[in-house]
């Protein structure tokens, strides 16, 4: 464990030493932003429920977000309670208000890369577009001292997984064909 805190840090002092630059300072926050609480996702999600094309594609993702919330933020995060990097390294300038609770996994991350995830699978090009806006949303997390790395692959890796879940149900349960894309011809 000490091995994983010790590259944890190292790569979160990396960045602060390396990549540190007033237009990231301008920039990071607002990914940060962005991604809070998934709004972002949930916006995205909720636009997507208005079309028929694309209705289906909007319910499974924002099912995904909501696993990964559940799995993440209710059950993981207490049970593991690793406090912030902010909190055991105070020495580091925050350039956003100090996010509460506890930091593995990464929510931010989770509800991005759910996010993507469905979108890549099922509606391509939407999913393309939202790849570097989710992954700038992970990397703000390090570059703002909020997450360590391992929260951050933490809770991409726990989205993904959500997002695998709730195809294969969505499949599963044929939803496609309860809720189809088209008007059915009479």
């Amino acid at each position: 464990m000490e091995q994983i805190v010790s590259w944890d840090f190292s790569v979160l002092d990396w960045i602060q030493q390396h990549m540190r630059c007033d237009f990231l300072d301008a920039v990071m926050p607002f990914f940060s932003a962005i991604g809070k609480a998934g709004i972002v996702w949930i916006i995205v999600g909720i636009l997507l429920l208005f079309f028929r094309k694309t209705r289906v594609t909007g319910i499974i993702m924002l099912a995904a977000m909501l696993v990964g919330y559940l799995v993440g933020d209710i059950l993981i995060k207490p049970l593991v309670q690793r406090p912030r990097p902010f909190v055991i390294n105070p020495a580091v300038k925050l350039f956003i208000d100090p996010p509460s609770g506890y930091s593995f996994p990464s929510g931010h991350s989770c509800c991005a890369a759910a996010a993507t995830t469905v979108l890549l699978v099922r509606k391509k090009l939407f999913g393309i577009i939202a790849l570097p806006i989710a992954l700038l949303i992970m990397f703000s997390r390090l570059y703002n001292y909020v997450h360590y790395p391992t929260d951050v692959l933490a809770g991409m890796l726990l989205g993904i997984c959500s997002a695998a879940v709730m195809l294969m149900i969505a499949r599963a349960v044929r939803l496609d064909k309860k809720l189809p894309a088209r008007k059915p011809s009479k």
